[in-house]
């Protein structure tokens, strides 16, 4: 379960109906879809098959084909972070750059653990702890940087609009579209 962290005050926001709440009310789109389906190796194993990562991403079909149809997104697959990732660290460094997109940025947690800092509507940043079976999609133009938790891992399915509209923006916008 999601949990929501302030950056300027460490408070934290849990429960799911809260958590939930307060998303909605960022715009941020937050779904808890459990990853019980899944065998062992195809949760916990981070070297694996082209095959068996598109299994993990058939098993998720019909929620995916459901977002996707209520949000435009075209393209599914599925990354890997962990100690087995070269340059984890060079990668992570720069994952921590604040950024934007030009489209969604929707991740559906499979194990492992993340942390999205987003810009809130008010400005105010605060953190989104995702955990195996979460999934979140931070809105196009929102302000906001990717690092892992303490296990550094995380094997998450990715969804897509467009390629072109993931690429990371470091600048602030001008204005939204």
């Amino acid at each position: 379960m999601a949990k929501v962290r302030f950056h300027d005050t460490n408070e934290y926001i849990t429960g799911r109906e809260a958590v939930q709440e307060f998303l909605d009310s960022q715009e941020i789109i937050y779904e808890h879809w459990g990853v019980d389906r899944l065998n062992d190796r195809l949760r916990n194993d981070y070297d694996l098959s082209e095959e068996e990562k598109n299994q993990i991403v058939e098993a998720f079909r019909k929620e995916i084909d459901d977002i996707s149809q209520r949000r435009g997104y075209t393209t599914a697959d599925l990354v890997m972070l962990s100690d087995q990732t070269p340059n984890l660290d060079e990668l992570l460094v720069k994952f921590k750059d604040e950024h934007h997109h030009t489209d969604d940025e929707v991740r559906f947690c499979v194990d492992g653990h993340g942390i999205f800092a987003i810009k809130g509507k008010d400005g105010r940043y605060f953190d989104v702890e995702l955990e195996p079976g979460d999934l979140i999609s931070v809105p196009a133009y929102f302000r906001h940087y990717f690092t892992l938790m303490d296990d550094r891992k995380i094997k998450a399915i990715r969804l897509f609009i467009t390629p072109a509209g993931w690429q990371a923006i470091y600048e602030e916008p001008t204005a939204q579209a």
